[in-house]
Protein backbone atom coordinates (compact mmCIF):
# COMPACT_ATOMS: atom_id res chain seq x y z
CA UNK A 1 0.00 0.00 0.00
CA UNK A 2 1.55 3.35 -0.99
CA UNK A 3 2.58 5.63 1.81
CA UNK A 4 0.28 8.53 2.52
CA UNK A 5 1.43 11.89 1.24
CA UNK A 6 2.89 14.04 4.00
CA UNK A 7 0.60 16.71 5.34
CA UNK A 8 1.67 20.28 4.60
CA UNK A 9 3.24 21.90 7.61
CA UNK A 10 0.96 24.26 9.47
CA UNK A 11 1.85 27.91 9.37
CA UNK A 12 3.29 29.12 12.65
CA UNK A 13 1.79 32.19 14.29
CA UNK A 14 4.25 34.64 12.69
CA UNK A 15 3.73 33.21 9.21
CA UNK A 16 -0.05 33.27 9.63
CA UNK A 17 0.06 36.87 10.78
CA UNK A 18 2.23 37.83 7.81
CA UNK A 19 -0.16 36.04 5.44
CA UNK A 20 -3.10 37.95 6.88
CA UNK A 21 -1.25 41.26 6.52
CA UNK A 22 -0.47 40.40 2.91
CA UNK A 23 -4.11 39.64 2.28
CA UNK A 24 -5.10 42.91 3.97
CA UNK A 25 -2.69 44.91 1.79
CA UNK A 26 -4.10 43.38 -1.38
CA UNK A 27 -7.70 43.78 -0.20
CA UNK A 28 -7.37 47.38 0.96
CA UNK A 29 -5.59 48.33 -2.26
CA UNK A 30 -8.23 46.71 -4.44
CA UNK A 31 -11.40 47.68 -2.56
CA UNK A 32 -10.33 50.67 -0.50
CA UNK A 33 -9.91 50.54 3.27
CA UNK A 34 -13.33 51.95 4.13
CA UNK A 35 -15.15 49.70 1.66
CA UNK A 36 -13.34 46.52 2.64
CA UNK A 37 -14.53 44.20 5.40
CA UNK A 38 -12.61 41.85 7.64
CA UNK A 39 -14.45 39.02 5.88
CA UNK A 40 -12.89 40.16 2.60
CA UNK A 41 -9.42 39.94 4.12
CA UNK A 42 -10.18 36.48 5.50
CA UNK A 43 -11.45 35.34 2.11
CA UNK A 44 -8.29 36.60 0.40
CA UNK A 45 -6.18 34.73 2.96
CA UNK A 46 -8.24 31.55 2.61
CA UNK A 47 -9.29 31.42 6.26
CA UNK A 48 -12.46 31.86 8.27
CA UNK A 49 -13.32 35.40 9.31
CA UNK A 50 -12.90 34.48 12.97
CA UNK A 51 -9.26 33.56 12.34
CA UNK A 52 -8.40 37.18 11.60
CA UNK A 53 -9.55 38.18 15.09
CA UNK A 54 -7.09 35.74 16.64
CA UNK A 55 -4.30 38.01 15.37
CA UNK A 56 -5.85 41.47 14.99
CA UNK A 57 -8.45 43.28 17.06
CA UNK A 58 -10.15 45.00 14.14
CA UNK A 59 -9.85 46.27 10.58
CA UNK A 60 -8.20 49.41 11.99
CA UNK A 61 -5.64 47.22 13.74
CA UNK A 62 -4.82 45.58 10.41
CA UNK A 63 -4.11 48.96 8.81
CA UNK A 64 -2.01 50.13 11.74
CA UNK A 65 -0.04 46.87 11.67
CA UNK A 66 0.68 47.28 7.96
CA UNK A 67 2.11 50.73 8.63
CA UNK A 68 4.11 49.68 11.67
CA UNK A 69 5.66 46.64 10.01
CA UNK A 70 6.55 48.58 6.87
CA UNK A 71 8.11 51.41 8.85
CA UNK A 72 10.09 49.04 11.08
CA UNK A 73 11.54 47.42 7.96
CA UNK A 74 12.28 50.83 6.43
CA UNK A 75 14.03 52.03 9.60
CA UNK A 76 16.12 48.86 9.92
CA UNK A 77 17.09 48.86 6.25
CA UNK A 78 17.80 52.60 6.33
CA UNK A 79 20.16 52.34 9.29
CA UNK A 80 21.95 49.37 7.78
CA UNK A 81 22.33 50.91 4.33
CA UNK A 82 23.97 54.13 5.52
CA UNK A 83 25.98 52.61 8.35
CA UNK A 84 29.14 51.95 6.33
CA UNK A 85 28.97 55.06 4.15
CA UNK A 86 30.63 58.37 4.95
CA UNK A 87 29.64 60.45 1.93
CA UNK A 88 26.36 62.20 2.88
CA UNK A 89 25.19 62.42 -0.73
CA UNK A 90 25.64 58.68 -1.23
CA UNK A 91 23.82 58.07 2.03
CA UNK A 92 20.84 60.10 0.80
CA UNK A 93 20.94 58.15 -2.45
CA UNK A 94 20.75 54.86 -0.58
CA UNK A 95 17.81 56.06 1.51
CA UNK A 96 16.00 57.26 -1.62
CA UNK A 97 16.64 54.01 -3.48
CA UNK A 98 15.40 51.91 -0.57
CA UNK A 99 12.32 54.07 -0.05
CA UNK A 100 11.24 54.13 -3.68
CA UNK A 101 12.38 50.58 -4.34
CA UNK A 102 10.23 49.15 -1.54
CA UNK A 103 7.09 50.82 -2.85
CA UNK A 104 7.98 50.34 -6.50
CA UNK A 105 8.21 46.57 -6.05
CA UNK A 106 4.79 46.32 -4.40
CA UNK A 107 2.11 48.47 -5.98
CA UNK A 108 -0.60 47.28 -3.59
CA UNK A 109 1.51 48.31 -0.60
CA UNK A 110 2.19 51.66 -2.26
CA UNK A 111 -1.55 52.25 -2.73
CA UNK A 112 -2.26 51.45 0.92
CA UNK A 113 0.68 53.50 2.15
CA UNK A 114 0.20 56.53 -0.07
CA UNK A 115 -3.59 56.67 -0.36
CA UNK A 116 -5.55 54.59 2.13
CA UNK A 117 -3.51 55.55 5.19
CA UNK A 118 -3.94 59.27 4.43
CA UNK A 119 -7.73 59.26 4.62
CA UNK A 120 -7.96 59.14 8.40
CA UNK A 121 -6.83 61.99 10.65
CA UNK A 122 -6.65 59.54 13.54
CA UNK A 123 -4.12 57.39 11.74
CA UNK A 124 -2.08 60.36 10.55
CA UNK A 125 -1.81 61.79 14.07
CA UNK A 126 -0.60 58.46 15.36
CA UNK A 127 1.90 58.02 12.52
CA UNK A 128 3.53 61.40 13.08
CA UNK A 129 4.44 60.47 16.64
CA UNK A 130 5.71 56.93 16.09
CA UNK A 131 7.99 55.30 13.54
CA UNK A 132 7.70 58.14 11.05
CA UNK A 133 9.53 60.44 13.46
CA UNK A 134 12.29 57.86 13.84
CA UNK A 135 12.56 57.48 10.06
CA UNK A 136 12.84 61.24 9.63
CA UNK A 137 15.52 61.16 12.32
CA UNK A 138 17.72 58.95 10.14
CA UNK A 139 17.47 61.43 7.28
CA UNK A 140 18.08 64.35 9.65
CA UNK A 141 21.25 62.72 10.98
CA UNK A 142 22.61 62.26 7.47
CA UNK A 143 21.96 65.91 6.66
CA UNK A 144 23.46 67.11 9.95
CA UNK A 145 26.59 65.01 9.31
CA UNK A 146 26.82 66.54 5.84
CA UNK A 147 26.69 70.00 7.37
CA UNK A 148 29.52 69.13 9.75
CA UNK A 149 31.56 67.86 6.79
CA UNK A 150 30.94 71.08 4.90
CA UNK A 151 28.98 69.34 2.13
CA UNK A 152 25.64 70.97 2.95
CA UNK A 153 24.89 74.55 3.94
CA UNK A 154 25.10 74.95 7.73
CA UNK A 155 22.38 77.61 7.83
CA UNK A 156 19.59 75.21 6.86
CA UNK A 157 17.64 73.43 9.60
CA UNK A 158 18.41 69.71 9.25
CA UNK A 159 14.93 68.93 10.59
CA UNK A 160 13.28 71.06 7.91
CA UNK A 161 15.56 69.59 5.23
CA UNK A 162 14.71 66.04 6.32
CA UNK A 163 10.99 66.76 6.04
CA UNK A 164 11.47 68.28 2.59
CA UNK A 165 13.50 65.28 1.42
CA UNK A 166 10.91 62.83 2.74
CA UNK A 167 8.20 64.93 1.13
CA UNK A 168 9.90 64.69 -2.26
CA UNK A 169 10.12 60.90 -2.02
CA UNK A 170 6.55 60.71 -0.77
CA UNK A 171 5.17 62.82 -3.60
CA UNK A 172 7.06 60.85 -6.27
CA UNK A 173 5.59 57.61 -4.88
CA UNK A 174 2.07 59.04 -4.98
CA UNK A 175 2.59 60.37 -8.51
CA UNK A 176 3.81 56.93 -9.62
CA UNK A 177 0.60 55.34 -8.35
CA UNK A 178 -1.64 57.86 -10.06
CA UNK A 179 0.29 58.09 -13.31
CA UNK A 180 -0.94 56.23 -16.37
CA UNK A 181 2.62 56.06 -17.60
CA UNK A 182 4.58 52.93 -16.72
CA UNK A 183 8.04 53.65 -15.39
CA UNK A 184 10.48 52.53 -12.72
CA UNK A 185 9.94 54.38 -9.47
CA UNK A 186 13.36 53.55 -8.02
CA UNK A 187 15.00 54.94 -11.17
CA UNK A 188 13.91 58.41 -9.99
CA UNK A 189 15.97 58.21 -6.79
CA UNK A 190 19.27 59.68 -7.96
CA UNK A 191 17.58 62.56 -9.81
CA UNK A 192 15.66 63.47 -6.65
CA UNK A 193 18.84 63.52 -4.57
CA UNK A 194 20.67 65.52 -7.23
CA UNK A 195 17.92 68.12 -7.30
CA UNK A 196 17.67 68.18 -3.50
CA UNK A 197 21.41 68.66 -3.04
CA UNK A 198 22.07 70.95 -6.02
CA UNK A 199 18.83 72.90 -6.13
CA UNK A 200 17.37 74.52 -9.21
CA UNK A 201 20.13 77.04 -9.70
CA UNK A 202 21.95 76.94 -13.02
CA UNK A 203 25.49 75.64 -12.84
CA UNK A 204 27.91 78.53 -12.96
CA UNK A 205 31.50 78.64 -14.13
CA UNK A 206 34.24 79.73 -11.76
CA UNK A 207 34.36 83.17 -13.43
CA UNK A 208 30.72 83.79 -12.45
CA UNK A 209 31.01 82.49 -8.90
CA UNK A 210 30.51 85.02 -6.09
CA UNK A 211 33.75 86.78 -5.26
CA UNK A 212 35.49 85.61 -8.42
CA UNK A 213 36.35 89.18 -9.45
CA UNK A 214 38.20 89.75 -6.21
CA UNK A 215 40.30 86.68 -6.84
CA UNK A 216 41.48 87.80 -10.26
Amino acid sequence: MPAAAPRPAKLDRTDRRDALLRAAIDTFAARGFFNAQVADVARAAGVAAGTVYLYFRSKDDLLISIFERTMKEAIADGRQSVGDLTDPVRRLQEIARLHLGRLGRDRALAVVFQVELRQSTKFMERFSSTQLREYLGIIRSVIADGQEQGVFRPTISPTLAAKLFFGALDEMATNWILSRRKYSLVAEADAIVDLFVGGLGRERSASHAPGSAARR
